[in-house]
């Protein structure tokens, strides 16, 4: 198992840890617990330790246009200074993984690609780029710190920070003297950053940064919050709304495929999805009752008919009512009811619009 460079401060704090992509990580923290946890985010502000994300750097002549022939999103929507969601597929369309590609230049790409995909999607760069493009391997360089909530800017302003960068912007900056990239992103729906030092100032950066959150009502979160967080925003989580089995066609991600490119890795599979359509489409549905739904519970029509699966479920605190993104008979549309098999009886839900409950990452 894959430690964090912060292991040793969720130890002292009696974290309950669990694996993430072979990495343990923190869940949630005695102290407070997910709930708590969930709610300083929503209301104030939290700190999660997200360093098994993955760091590869891709560097060298043609960087930009090799990349842009192996990534669905289009690099060219975005400037130096800029981040950008993106998917690597197979041929098959199916998802290797999503990832983050910082732009530093034409030449200078950086990527934060999910834990236990690192390896695939550095294998696959590695293998297909030119003789004038480097590929490496920086999981173990660099640690991650999600900094999230209303009061994310006034950390910054404590730290003496500008925080004025727009969404999936990002800057190179200090925080307690270490150097870090700062971006305008996050996985919660809130206002936030994501900050990436190096490995060995990690430590620094997340004592620096848990001081500031204290005076602020805020707390360190575990990763069972960022969970709840992410499912009420409707982001696809790798292996469970996104796979080799599952594309980006049928997660409705399509808006992260630059249609318009003359080629990337499953343009011709995923263009056959886009005008044909798909057996399955993700949807949101949320609970009339006490139900909450879990992963791979059958999803049944009105007649009782099986349509398809949870891929993600959970009780959302802020609703009050259980949550879950399905994939399912594309005819079924918002406004729609679905049964849920849960525990031998079913439990009625809506089809509704995402997000469950409103975004604030602007």
């Amino acid at each position: 198992m894959n430690n964090s460079p912060l292991n040793s401060r969720h130890l002292q704090l009696n974290a309950k840890m669990a694996d993430f992509g072979g990495w343990l990580m923190p869940i949630e923290y005695p102290d407070t617990g997910v709930i708590a946890e969930y709610s300083a985010v929503r209301q104030q502000v939290g700190v999660f330790d997200v360093s098994h994300l993955g760091k590869i750097s891709v560097k060298g002549d043609g960087a930009l246009n090799f990349l842009n022939q192996m990534l669905t999103n289009d690099l060219n929507r975005i400037t130096a200074g800029q981040a950008q969601y993106s998917l690597l597929c197979n041929e098959d369309g199916g998802v290797v993984d999503d990832l983050i590609v910082y732009r530093n230049s034409d030449t200078d790409l950086f990527l934060v690609p999910n834990a236990s995909n690192t390896s695939s999607v550095f294998k696959i760069l590695n293998d297909q780029a030119p003789s004038s493009v480097e590929v490496k391997n920086l999981h173990n360089e660099y640690g991650v710190i999600a900094l999230q909530g209303p009061k994310s800017s006034q950390v910054l302003e404590i730290l003496g920070i500008k925080s004025s960068i727009n969404y999936m912007e990002f800057i190179n900056t200090t925080i307690d003297n270490c150097s870090v990239i700062l971006c305008r992103t996050g996985y919660t729906g809130e206002f936030g950053f994501e900050i990436i030092p190096t490995w060995a100032q990690t430590e620094k950066v997340w004592d620096r940064l848990i001081t500031v959150i204290k005076q602020l009502n805020g707390t360190p979160c575990g990763l069972g919050a960022r969970d709840i967080l992410r499912t009420e925003m409707g982001y696809p989580l790798h292996g469970h709304e996104l796979s080799l089995e599952i594309s980006p066609v049928q997660a409705s991600a399509s808006w992260a495929i630059g249609w318009q490119k003359e080629s990337f890795r499953g343009k011709q599979t995923l263009l056959e999805q886009k005008q044909v359509g798909t057996k399955l489409k993700l949807r949101a549905i949320l609970a009339t009752d006490r139900g909450i739904p879990r992963k791979d519970m059958k999803v049944k029509d009105i007649t009782g008919k099986v349509i398809g699966q949870v891929t993600s479920g959970t009780f959302s605190p802020g609703l009050k009512k259980g949550i879950g993104l399905a994939l399912i008979n594309p005819a079924i549309v918002k406004g729609d009811q679905v049964l849920i098999d849960i525990r031998g009886a079913d439990s009625l839900f809506n089809v509704v619009e995402l997000p469950f409950v409103p975004s604030k990452v602007r």
